[in-house]
């Protein structure tokens, strides 16, 4: 064989792909899909709650600022 070819990826006999073929690779692939989405709820629940404590924490820190600028002083003087 020349180094310019390759060599059938495929076998020399064809058989039909049916129905049952399909589904059981679909299985197959959903299995795997539902691994990964158990695996990424974790991170994505560890992920959700730092940015909800993050959120509070910076409103209250703002809000906190903001009253400070906003304070009125009173001055009350006896004549």
């Amino acid at each position: 064989m020349s180094p310019g070819k390759r060599a059938a990826a495929a076998p020399a006999v064809e058989k039909k792909i049916s129905r049952d073929d399909i589904e059981a690779k679909l299985r197959e692939l959903q299995g795997e899909v539902d691994e990964n989405i158990e695996s990424a709820k974790g991170v994505g629940v560890a992920v959700a709650i730092g940015a909800g404590v993050l959120l509070v924490v910076a409103a209250y820190w703002f809000g906190r600022r903001r009253g400070k600028k906003r304070q009125m002083v009173l001055e009350i003087k006896r004549i």
